[in-house]
């Protein structure tokens, strides 16, 4: 058995597929399996692909013979089929160091209950632009399971992709496949329900590139309006669950409602409805928008309800 099984799932990244490819077959850490899942792409991944197929490091190629509808699906089949005790879901659209594997798997074997372990990454634009960097504070932290949900996943979400992470593949029995219902949150709440089950090793190292274009699937989700939608039946499941308390759910609240607000006029109409809703019926009391909304802002807001 292998130590890591690494899961690319693939729809329409053809140009980017190359430099995923050879970026994980150059890893410093070579204890690994490759399994390629491509989403019925129109463009030409197939080619791309089948110069890969025969490679020795890969164990799967799969092309489906129609869209899934959902990255998550994808995660889910190729978790499936992984065999390894680690899995890293490379996205096949983004890039890393040769030492990311290396990092994240001594990371993780640090503790016997560590369950995931994540560096940071830059965020790239389509012109392979340097915008932005995550960071953290310490080069190499354990942190348990309630702190980090609490203070990594529940208001800003520190794992920015699922490039940047590994996983114990035997913890996710015990996810729900409801993230596979999502067509946008779904790497949130699957993050959550791994932590749920141990602690988290966090690098400092900044070891994954993160593009963002105008193929990716968030874009259409910020423009529809369905990334709020998700992300509040999130916020309000972990506080169902007793995973945030009322402060945090408050912050939660705050964060997404202004992240609305400057983008509201853009929103499908329908998505924008539900979304009104879903702010007017907070499950907690803490999150009263007249506590952080200009009163100007909030009367704009009443009078369109």
């Amino acid at each position: 058995m292998v130590e890591v099984s690494i899961i690319i799932p693939n729809y329409n990244h053809a140009p980017y597929l190359k430099q995923r490819l050879d970026t994980v077959l150059a890893q410093t850490f070579q204890d690994f399996e490759v399994i390629i899942l491509d989403d019925c792409s129109t463009d030409n991944s197939k080619e791309v692909i089948a110069e890969y197929a025969d490679h020795p490091k890969i164990s799967h190629v799969i092309f489906n013979t129609s869209n899934s509808g959902s990255p998550f699906l994808q995660w889910e089949k190729g978790i499936n089929l992984a065999t390894g005790r680690y899995v890293w879901i490379a996205e096949s659209d983004d890039w890393c160091e040769p030492s990311l594997l290396q990092d994240l798997v001594e990371g993780i074997r640090k503790d016997d209950d560590c369950v995931l372990s994540y560096c940071q990454m830059y965020y790239i634009n389509g012109d392979n632009k340097i915008k932005w960097q995550s960071s953290h504070k310490f080069l190499s932290e354990i942190v348990d399971s309630g702190p980090f949900i609490r203070d990594y996943l529940a208001v800003k979400v520190s794992i920015y992709n699922a490039s940047m992470a590994i996983f114990r593949r035997d913890k996710f029995k015990n996810v729900s496949r409801d993230f596979t219902t999502y067509k946008f949150s779904g790497d949130r709440l699957f993050w959550i329900q791994i932590a749920m089950q141990g602690k988290t090793h966090i690098s400092g190292k900044v070891l994954n590139y993160f593009r963002k274009h105008d193929r990716d699937v968030s874009g259409k989700a910020y423009a529809t309006g369905l990334n709020f939608i998700e992300e509040f039946n999130i916020i309000d499941w972990m506080y169902k669950t007793q995973l945030i308390d009322d402060s945090i759910y408050a912050k939660a609240f705050k964060k997404q409602y202004k992240e609305y607000w400057a983008v509201r006029n853009t929103i499908d109409p329908v998505n924008r409805h539900q979304i009104r809703h879903l702010f007017n019926h907070p499950l907690s009391s803490n999150a009263n928008k007249l506590r952080f909304l200009p009163s100007a802002i909030w009367k704009a807001f009443k009078n369109k309800n």
